[in-house]
């Protein structure tokens, strides 16, 4: 018993070193490759505060034709005698790792495939070209996918191949399985070298292979993140129908491990679904760097019978369209406020400018701008009404700004057929001013004056064709004061409930002057507004 409980510990002992080991630095990885092509080999991360020792099996120095650059081994080109097995070695300050990678040399056109990839029958997928650091040298010229050595050809939708040389192929089917080699040409110091890769494609109508390892997602996955802001990747991959201590799970960010940055923690879960156990790893950024970006992420999954990966990158997100969008909102809504709020001089300061560019004036038929309708009282020297309508209206309209005003009581002639002359001169004119007070009354809850009847015509003339016609426009004018309209006909109700009217009020001395003065300039400005624009040729003959 004591003897079968220490084998079991040291079996667990080992077991957990083998899953240490094979999380970084214990894998063997192998590459096939081809006399005459360039080959690049990387060791861990391109870590500026690191050394890099490379050397060929037990320690010899490195072959003819092979050279150390930057941490990288360059094979320039590849030749029959680098065919073997090369130990690099990472040292700093704390701790030191050795990888090793076996270079198969092959003489033939296309190299042999190190790894076998699967497709389900139907779906789509991607084929990875896996030359990451013949992509970073930014000299590649062209990239070519082959099958058993030939151009890809194939029925239906045609492949696709993106900038780092990944291939899509679109709904897989039996005929597309076979050996895929990716070939990129690269210009070097004036000479065009071929970089090559080949995976085995094998289409399959399971969902997973049994005793293969696959990684679900991520699949060339784009992450929009802002610089220094915590983010989280997850990878899922298939592990087989059980956990098992010799299958390690781990990420790369630009082929560095996450303990060569304290930003980065990974952690690992597994669940079951329909049988299957999948590992679940997610890569923890607590704060994003600029390094961190738009470089291959990885997650790796290896055990004795397969290995696998998913990629991910980091984009920072892009918000200049957004505050484009903001920005036009937000200038649309100050000049829709501004015009809002300001359309009365906008529009009184357009006339202004249309009166240095004289053009001839379309004739109307129009004699007047405007037919100015009032009650008449029986005192006019006292009536308020009055006042403003035959001694300001004409005096700002007329002596300030040129406009032409028919005013009963000051334009009529004696004599004339009353109703006959309001309607001919009623259609003659442009606007229909109807000013009202609050002892305007015009209904007949009373007998009605000989004034009263007049201005009921008019009203009963005007109103008629401005809202069967539009035409003369009718603008309402309340003087010092609220008007009850309850004692109105009913057109002129309707006039005032869909655009409302313009107050005047009687300027007096005392604390409010200045106020009233103000409200008074507002309304003058408004009345110009509804009425129609002066010809320029009129107005300089007023002046």
């Amino acid at each position: 018993m004591v003897a079968a409980g220490w084998i079991c510990f040291l079996y667990a002992l080992l077991s957990l070193e083998f899953v240490a080991v094979h999380n970084h630095s214990g894998e063997t990885e192998s590459f096939h490759v081809n006399v005459g092509h360039l080959f690049l080999l990387k060791c861990y991360s391109a870590d500026v505060h690191s050394e890099v020792i490379w050397s060929r099996g037990d320690n010899s120095s490195l072959p003819s034709g092979v050279e150390l650059r930057d941490g990288l081994l360059w094979f320039l080109p590849v030749q029959t005698s680098h065919n073997g097995t090369y130990t690099c070695e990472q040292r700093d300050e704390t701790r030191s790792r050795r990888m090793t990678f076996e270079v198969l040399v092959s003489s033939e056109n296309c190299p042999d495939a190190p790894e076998v990839r699967y497709i389900q029958n139907g779906v789509s997928g991607s084929l990875y070209c896996k030359q990451d650091e013949i992509f970073r040298l930014n000299n590649v010229r062209n990239v070519r996918w082959m099958k058993e050595c030939q151009p890809v050809q194939r029925e239906g939708e045609s492949i696709s191949v993106d900038e780092r040389g990944d291939m899509m192929l679109p709904e897989a089917s039996e005929s597309d399985a076979g050996k895929y080699t990716c070939l990129v040409d690269i210009t070097l110091n004036g000479r065009t070298y071929t970089a090559s890769r080949s995976v085995q494609l094998t289409i399959t109508t399971d969902p997973m292979i049994i005793g293969t390892v696959q990684v679900r997602e991520p699949q060339q996955q784009v992450v929009m993140v802002k610089v220094g802001e915590r983010v989280e990747l997850k990878c899922s991959a298939y592990t087989g129908f059980a956990e098992d201590n010799e299958t390690s799970m781990y990420w790369t960010v630009d082929d560095s491990f996450t303990e060569d940055h304290e930003e980065l923690t990974e952690s690992l879960k597994y669940f079951h679904e329909r049988g299957n156990v999948y590992a679940q790893s997610t890569l923890t950024i607590s704060k994003v760097r600029r390094q961190f970006l738009n470089v291959p992420i990885k997650c790796i999954i290896w055990n004795p019978l397969g290995k696998d990966e998913g990629v991910a990158f980091l984009q920072e997100a892009d918000h200049s369209a957004l505050y484009m969008s903001v920005s036009a909102f937000l200038v649309t809504l100050v000049l829709a406020a501004s015009f809002y709020f300001l359309k009365v001089d906008l529009v009184l300061y357009y006339r202004k400018l249309l009166r240095h560019f004289p053009k001839q004036q379309v004739l109307d038929g129009k004699l007047y701008d405007a037919y100015v309708s009032f009650l008449h009282p029986d005192n006019l020297s006292a009536d308020v009404t009055a006042s403003f309508t035959l001694n300001i209206l004409p005096e700002e309209l007329e002596d300030q700004h040129g406009y032409s005003l028919y005013i009963r009581g000051r334009d009529d002639c004696p004599g004339e057929a009353m109703h006959d002359a309001i309607a001919a001169t009623v259609h003659q004119c442009r606007r229909l001013i109807i000013i009202l007070s609050s002892d305007t009354k015009t209904r007949e809850t009373s007998p009605l004056h000989e004034n009263q009847n007049h201005l009921c015509y008019e009203q009963k003339v005007g109103l008629h064709d401005a809202l069967l016609q539009n035409d003369p426009r009718v603008i309402l004018v309340e003087i010092d004061g609220p008007v009850d309209y309850s004692h109105l006909p009913e057109s002129l109700c309707y006039i005032k409930r869909k655009q409302g009217a313009l107050k005047w009020k009687k300027d007096f001395l005392g604390t409010q002057k200045l106020t009233k003065l103000y409200s008074n300039r507002n309304f003058w400005k408004n009345l110009r507004y509804h009425m129609p624009p002066v010809p320029g040729r009129r107005l300089q003959s007023v002046v």
